[in-house]
């Protein structure tokens, strides 16, 4: 099991992991290697994560990094936000933020729940008991998009189950969002927002791949798709608002490279995401993601995200869904669990370590201000000063 204390997981061994880290010498981000606790600046070998992760020769570049890391991992984490101390950021950069839903029946079923109750997490129970039964029993072992698939659909809609969750949910295409801007994901340790106008929303666990432009995964992290269950069960075309908020994308805490050895992505295929929530009064919630239950494998939510009708020339991350839908009461029965400002949120897996964020209000968290054109602006006069060597 992973360390939930820590970072990296406790057996990271000759695991290659890559990141980002503000530099506030130079006021912008740099990539990284984190090694043994070490983190080695990679700026003159790529501008970004994002150029880092195209290169084919990656595996061999990061095993040749030698000497001693400028930072310490633990130097790092402190000062998350701060942009007059060196801080980890999250782990990707240019790549688009993308997501998948409705990719584990038990959270289809939640979502089936959500519009049952048009977003009132005190019709919530009355819904899940008329429903989830019946979904559960009839989509257990269905396969999405198959035969058995579309006569399990026929029979719901004469059951007048019909939603269009379940479209996703059975049908040939998986559900694929952009969740957020490039470079607005937050990192591990920093605060992530729940909005003023919601009033029933919860922590989304996920492992998310970390694509190149060629549509190859090239690693993996973990993600919080922070979700508004109240906005999105009033309607399914309230996705963007329920889903793309300041702080409402957290990634980390690192990008865990895939070597072909010792790390690949079939090592994820049974891969356990622990949830952790911690409020005030000793309040706990916990839960796990159980991976090998995704109801459509890696590479069809990859190939549904990219090919011939979609290309990203910077790569992308791609949020895999999650099992995990919290259902009991936090205070008054029939009223579901929901955040409260102050959580602390822990996921965390034996192979990806744990990514931990503080819940905020999001009107009241740093505005996000540093975007693609600050970017481009910072690499150009980093380049100009010769903190990175032209062509390298």
């Amino acid at each position: 099991m992973s360390d939930l204390t820590g970072v990296l997981p406790r057996r990271d061994d000759d695991a290659l992991f890559v990141g980002r880290v503000w530099h506030a010498a130079t006021q912008g981000p740099r990539p990284v290697l984190v090694r043994d606790g070490e983190v080695h600046d990679l700026v003159e070998v790529a501008a970004t994560v994002s150029e880092l992760l195209e290169r084919s020769d990656l595996v061999e570049l990061l095993r040749s990094v030698e000497g001693s890391g400028r930072w310490s991992l633990d130097d790092l984490l402190p000062g998350v936000g701060r942009r007059d101390v060196d801080h980890l950021l999250a782990p990707v950069d240019l790549q688009v933020i993308k997501a998948c839903g409705v990719t584990f029946v038990d959270s289809m079923v939640e979502r089936v729940i959500e519009e049952r109750s048009a977003g009132d997490p005190s019709r919530a129970t009355e819904a899940r008991a008329a429903l989830a039964g019946i979904l559960e029993t009839s989509l257990s072992d269905v396969v999405p998009g198959s035969a058995e698939a579309q006569r399990v659909k026929e029979v719901l809609t004469e059951q007048g189950l019909w939603s269009q969750y379940l479209e996703v949910g059975l049908g040939p295409d998986p559900e694929v969002f952009t969740k957020a801007p490039v470079l607005s994901a937050l990192g591990t340790n920093a605060s992530i927002g729940i909005p003023a106008f919601s009033r029933w929303n919860n922590p989304e666990p996920e492992l998310v791949l970390v694509v190149d432009s060629r549509g190859m995964p090239r690693g993996a992290t973990l993600g919080n798709d922070v979700n508004l269950r109240d906005v999105e069960g009033r309607s399914a075309l309230l996705l963007g608002k329920a889903k793309d908020n300041n702080g409402s994308t957290a990634l980390g805490p690192l990008v865990r490279v895939f070597d072909g050895a010792a790390f690949t992505l079939d090592d994820l295929r049974h891969e356990r995401i622990s949830l952790r929530v911690e409020g005030a009064g000793g309040y706990l919630l916990e839960g796990e993601n159980n991976v090998a239950r995704l109801s459509r494998p890696f590479e069809e939510l990859v190939a549904a995200t990219h090919g011939a009708h979609h290309q990203y020339p910077d790569g992308f991350v791609l949020f895999t869904g999650t099992l995990f839908a919290p259902v009991d009461d936090r205070h008054t029965p029939g009223s579901g669990f929901t955040h409260e400002i102050g959580d602390v949120v822990s996921i965390s897996s034996p192979l990806l370590g744990t990514l931990r964020n503080t819940v905020g209000r999001t009107e009241e968290l740093d505005p996000w201000t540093f975007g693609i054109q600050q970017l481009l602006t910072y690499l150009q006069t980093t380049r100009e000063a010769g903190t990175r060597r032209p062509g390298s």
